[in-house]
This record gives structure tokens, sequence and C-alpha cells, in this order.
């Protein structure tokens, strides 16, 4: 099974809770979202999200989980790195760095990358 690695390039660090929640929507991402916390600093009380992981199977998550992060994207001005990573050995296939700049853009890239990785499997 493939996974998406979502993460906050800049932004406000709620973005990942945002937009966690936000992806829970989608029916056909719904159960299939977990998200990664980092170590907390040495001054901090708990861990903070680093990455939203979401893993893939057929059914057209790919292309859900593509136009669900453009639109999101167009609400913020966050800039995220969308990751497409092999289950079986762990190895990055794609990574693309987008932002609310061109919604279209956004989501062919996004739809691109998630092909690609698809076809790598």
């Amino acid at each position: 099974m493939a996974v998406i690695n979502v993460s906050l390039v800049d932004g406000r660090p709620g973005e990942l809770y945002s937009l966690f929640d936000w992806l829970q929507r989608a029916d056909e991402l719904r159960g299939r979202i977990r998200t990664k916390l980092r170590q907390p600093g040495p001054h901090e009380t708990g861990g903070v999200v680093e990455m939203l992981s979401v893993a893939l199977g057929s059914g057209g998550a790919a292309t859900v989980l593509a136009g669900s992060l453009a639109t999101w994207l167009q609400t913020r001005r966050a800039r995220i790195s969308v990751e497409f990573v092999t289950g079986e050995s762990g190895e990055t296939v794609r990574k693309v760095e987008v932002d609310a700049g061109n919604p279209a853009a956004t989501e062919l890239l996004l739809r691109g990358v998630l092909d690609a990785g698809e076809e790598a499997r």
C-alpha cells in the first residue's frame, strides 16, 4: 500500500490539525489518515503534529486527496510538502511543495504526482 505524507513547509502550526479535520470529511479518506508527532522540545509539554500520513488504496482515494488538498489550500496561506512513499520499500517516489498561488495548477500538479507514484508501485 502506498502512503502520502503531507507536511507544513510554512504556515501556522495549527494548520495541520485543520487539514486533518478537512480530509476526514471525505468518505474515501476517512480512517486512512494518521498524525505523526515530533518529539517535544525541552520547554514543550507535548508532541506537535509534524506530518499527516494518508494510506492510499484502490477506489479513487488519490484523486479525492488531490482535490481536497487543492481546495483546502485555497483558503490558506500555507505551503505544504506532499510526498508519495511506496509501502513495500518506504522509498520516496515523488515529492513536491505546493501553495495556494494557483488552485487549478495545484490540483493538476498533485494529481500528476499521485498518478506517477501509483504507476511506480
